[in-house]
This record gives structure tokens, C-alpha cells and sequence, in this order.
């Protein structure tokens, strides 16, 4: 197989008038347009090696599809000689993908099915990466675009769009979606009408951190009903202001009327915190002292200690009242005691097989979100590190929290897991994960607020 340089694709890239040295384009294996740079121009030569880099890129990802189509069949052929079941062969093939690239394992699934569908089904798309005239994000788009059909579609509509000829030169993402649907319709009207019938399926809301302590509540909603949910909460903001109190002041605005009105009606309190635990984490000095140690909260991440304050309210140790848009809220803190030299929960161990709920809630205090490398995800799984089967213990070393998709592809053979350091001693808690081609990474727990590592 061809190789592309050392690991930085043997690029060079000067900051004077020398163009870009690289392998593969010495090879000729990326293409370079000179056009009509005017020799001894220092942005003409600047211009051009971004070009250059560019097609570079998107020839690597060409090349890094084709890698990934071979180990997976690789894979499915080692599993097959073990004697997996067929409908278990290729399991936990893109979380290792994910891993070699530094990606989350839901973005490696997909990677990987990119690639198959490139290699497999759209020659002329891959041609067009490979050559440069299409990146990553644009053959994605055509590959998603024409998911819906069969592979002989697909591969007819692969060769009547015919990237590799410059079709899209030019054009921008919603021309090419455009063209792909259309080209899709053509050759089978049924399966996109079959495809937006079953989008209903796919109904979710999602929660994702925004700046200055803000979130994005995103619902993804059948066209009816997320016409329907919009349509409500613009009537009550209209309602609101015509009838309000304009001498008071401060007058909301129609956006900041439908986000209170949608957090009123789905919590059924004016303030929406009732009832709920928000897992904020924070040290005693912030809260009491007024310390500037940032706290962290579940789902969310890092927020400003003032921010802490305000939400807990001012009180002391035990059961605090606190007051939040004319709302009385109870708030109970929780004591966690941690080792001074390294910000690690203590431990606590438990003889039962399931971690009970005091451990379990240390755990997802600890690890914040899912333990498996680049993976963000919340955690819904508390599992053994060593398995309970192997003579693992129910303890905080031993336990780490993942999501559900990464706890089913440990479980796949080969796949192995260690506690490197268990957190009180050892320094920072750090989980060793191995793949069944061998190759190891380490996680380690974030720190915990108030925590300062130490340095030589």
C-alpha cells in the first residue's frame, strides 16, 4: 500500500516565496494548480500551498477510507476463524476506527459507514476526493444523501452525478444536496418517501452546552408537531406581552417569553427547578467562602462560582432554602471527602455484585462522562473495570462510568480493561483500555473542582 509520507504527510510548508515540499505531491499523487500566481509573490505562493494542503487532506481521506474498509474486513475474517457468530462479526470495529483517529466511537461508527459506501458502492465520489475536487463534509453529504437507496441505485446515481468530472466545482453544500436528492428521487421515488415516513422514528431531544452558562434544548419533532409546540409557545408570548405590565420597567422580550413559557409547561414550575437532582459539585470554599474555584455541573460541565452561589443560595451545612424567581427551593448539600494530594474521591467498597446507589452516584461524580477515550457522552452504564466474572471488586477503583454504547463493546472479545491507578494513592484514577489488535490508551478522570495538580 502507498504510503503518504511520515506522520505529518511529509509536508513542509515555507513562510517565504518556496511553494510546499510533500511526498505526495512530488509523487504526483495530489495534483497542483498553479493557475495564474505571478511568480515571486509571497500571497500567491501562500494561497497555494492552503490549495495544496487542501487537496492533500482530502486524498488522505480517500486513503484513510480505504484503510478502514480493509480492517474491517480484515476483522470479520479474523472473527470468522474464532468462531464468532456471523451476526456478531464486526463488532466493535468502529470503536477501534474511532480510536486510531481520536474520535468519539459514535462518530467512528459512522466513519467507518462513510467508508464502506465510498469504497464499496460510489467510486466516482471516492475518485473525486481523492483527487481533491470534493473534501470529507461534501462526499459525506452525497453518501447521506443517497443512503435511503439500494446499491445499484446507488451506484447509478454515483455515476450520473459523476463528481470525479468537476461537476461540483463551485458549488456550495445546498446545491449538492440538492442535486443528490434529486438524483435520488429519479431512480427510486418509493424508498425517499418510505425514508421520510420512517424519520418519526428518530424523534429525540437533546441537551448541549452553550456559552456564559446557557444550554441548546434541541427537539427533533415530526413537522406537525414541531410546528404545533411553536405555534403554542409564540401564541402564549403573545398573549403575555399584550396583557403585561409595561410601567414596571423591564419588559421581556418575545424570545425570552417562549423559553420561560416552555420551561413553565414542562416542569410545571415558573422557575423550572423542582424536584430535581442537579448534581451540582463544588468545594466548601466556594460555597461558603466566596472562592473563585469554578464548580462543575452534571451534564453541563464548568460554571462560574458566582453562578453556584446563586443557584444554591446562602446558608449553612445540611438544609439550605433558597429563592429563585419567587420559588422556595430545598437544596441538601452532600459531603465528599477527597485525598488532598491528588482531588480523588476516597474509596468505598461494596461486597454485592451491583454497585449501590451511594457508590454509584461517587462514580458519576468522579468520571462526569463517558470513560472510553474522546468519548463525551453521558453515562448511563456503572460497570466493573475488571469484570465481577474475573474477580473484580465492587468498589470506586474498580468502577467507571460509560455510556451504553461503549459498555456493550468492551463486552466484545478481545477487548480488555485495567485500573492503572485507582485514584487515592496512585495519583489521578486511570483506566488502561486494550482492542483485540493490541493497542492500548488511557483515561483519566477529569479533575474535580478544586483540584491543582501539582508540578515539579
Amino acid at each position: 500500500m502507498e504510503r503518504i509520507g511520515d506522520r505529518q504527510a511529509g509536508a513542509i510548508v515555507a513562510l517565504g516565496r518556496a511553494p510546499v515540499v510533500a511526498d505526495a505531491v512530488q509523487r504526483g499523487a495530489v495534483p497542483v494548480s498553479t493557475g495564474a500566481v505571478q511568480s515571486g509573490s509571497v500571497s500567491g505562493d501562500l494561497i497555494e500551498q492552503l490549495r495544496v494542503l487542501e487537496e492533500m487532506k482530502s486524498a488522505i481521506t480517500a486513503l484513510q477510507a480505504r484503510v478502514a474498509v480493509a480492517f474491517d474486513l480484515a476483522q470479520r475474517a479474523e472473527q470468522a476463524e474464532a468462531g464468532v457468530p456471523v451476526s456478531e462479526r464486526g463488532s466493535g470495529v468502529g470503536a477501534q476506527v474511532a480510536l486510531a483517529r481520536r474520535e468519539s466511537p459514535n462518530r467512528g461508527s459512522r466513519l467507518l459507514g462513510l467508508a464502506k459506501a465510498l469504497v464499496l458502492e460510489m467510486p466516482r465520489t471516492l475518485a473525486a476526493l481523492k483527487s481533491g475536487q470534493l473534501n470529507e463534509w461534501r462526499a459525506t453529504l452525497l453518501v447521506k444523501e443517497t443512503a435511503c437507496l439500494s446499491v445499484e441505485d446507488r451506484c447509478a446515481v454515483d455515476e450520473e452525478l459523476a463528481a470525479d468530472t468537476g461537476t461540483f466545482e463551485g458549488k456550495g453544500d445546498k446545491a449538492i444536496v440538492a442535486a443528490a436528492k434529486a438524483a435520488a428521487y429519479g431512480r427510486d421515488p418509493r424508498s425517499v418517501v418510505g425514508r421520510a415516513s420512517r424519520a418519526a422514528a428518530e424523534r429525540m431531544v437533546s441537551l448541549r452546552p452553550a456559552p456564559d452558562t446557557m444550554t441548546y434544548l434541541t427537539a427533533l419533532l415530526p413537522v406537525a408537531q414541531g410546528v404545533a409546540v411553536y405555534a403554542a409557545l409564540c401564541q402564549a408570548a403573545d398573549s403575555a406581552r399584550s396583557s403585561g405590565d409595561a410601567g414596571s420597567g423591564v419588559v421581556p422580550t418575545r424570545g425570552q417569553v417562549m423559553a420561560d413559557t416552555l420551561v413553565e409547561r414542562v416542569t410545571g414550575t415558573p422557575g423550572g427547578i423542582s424536584g430535581i437532582n442537579l448534581d451540582l459539585v463544588m468545594t466548601d470554599r466556594t460555597l461558603f467562602q466566596g472562592d473563585s474555584e469554578p464548580a462543575r455541573l452534571k451534564g453541563y460541565g464548568i460554571v462560574p462560582a458566582e453562578w453556584g452561589r446563586e443557584i444554591v443560595g446562602s446558608g449553612q451545612a445540611g438544609q439550605v432554602h433558597a429563592t429563585t424567581t419567587d420559588t422556595e427551593l430545598t437544596v441538601w448539600l452532600r459531603r465528599l471527602y477527597t485525598a488532598p494530594a491528588t482531588g480523588e474521591l476516597l474509596s468505598m467498597d461494596s461486597k454485592a455484585r451491583l454497585f449501590p446507589t451511594t457508590l454509584r452516584r461517587f462514580i458519576e461524580t468522579r468520571d462526569d462522562t463517558c470513560r472510553m477515550p474522546y468519548c463525551d457522552a453521558p453515562i448511563r452504564h456503572i460497570d466493573h473495570v475488571v469484570p465481577w466474572r474475573s474477580g473484580g471488586k465492587t468498589n470506586l477503583a474498580n468502577g467507571a462510568g460509560l455510556c451504553e454504547a461503549c459498555n456493550h463493546t468492551k463486552e466484545n472479545p478481545g477487548w480488555t480493561s485495567k485500573t492503572v491507578h485507582a485514584g487515592v494513592h496512585g495519583g489521578t484514577h486511570t483506566l488502561e483500555i486494550s482492542t483485540p489488535t493490541g493497542h492500548s490508551y488511557q483515561s483519566k478522570a477529569p479533575p474535580l473542582p478544586g483540584h491543582r495538580p501539582s508540578r515539579t
